[in-house]
């Protein structure tokens, strides 16, 4: 169990401790999700910049004259079609994780706010005074919002 659940104390049953860390999970797993597809999103931006940027200065400019000319400089050096690739790859990567983090974003929502309405059922009598604890240390230490159910 994670530190936060653990200092909860006995007031809280078991399976609202184990609800708690399965949310800590999913969102520890969409955070990863997240920066997993911003990395390959920003990677992808960058190579695909340099590689116009190259292709408009040694092969665009000088050939301009000639369509075929600009194809043919192109195709003859085996390096501009595996950089095409490795970037036609890179684009399709990237919507691969922002697809998954997309799941996992639904998943963890859906989680969360069913914490969020069944915290009735969830936090009975002394336990519901002391739950906004619980709250407030799940928003500072992992950045969840148990206070309510919009994003």
């Amino acid at each position: 169990m994670h530190k936060v659940i653990n200092e909860i104390g006995d007031w809280t049953d078991l399976a609202t401790k184990q609800m708690l860390h399965n949310l800590i999970d999913r969102k520890q797993k969409f955070d990863k999700a997240k920066t997993m597809h911003m990395y390959t999103l920003y990677l992808t931006i960058f190579l695909s910049f340099f590689f116009l940027y190259y292709l408009s200065k040694y092969v665009l400019a000088p050939y301009s004259y000639s369509f075929s000319a600009m194809l043919s400089v192109f195709v003859s050096n085996s390096l501009h079609l595996y950089i095409l690739l490795i970037v036609v790859a890179l684009f399709g990567a990237t919507k691969v994780l922002y697809e998954k983090k997309e799941k996992k974003e639904s998943e963890y929502h859906a989680l969360r706010c069913e914490v969020i309405d069944r915290s009735k059922d969830l936090w009975k009598e002394d336990a519901w005074r002391m739950r906004h604890k619980v709250f407030e240390k799940m928003k500072t230490e992992h950045d969840i919002n148990l206070f309510h159910g919009s994003k």
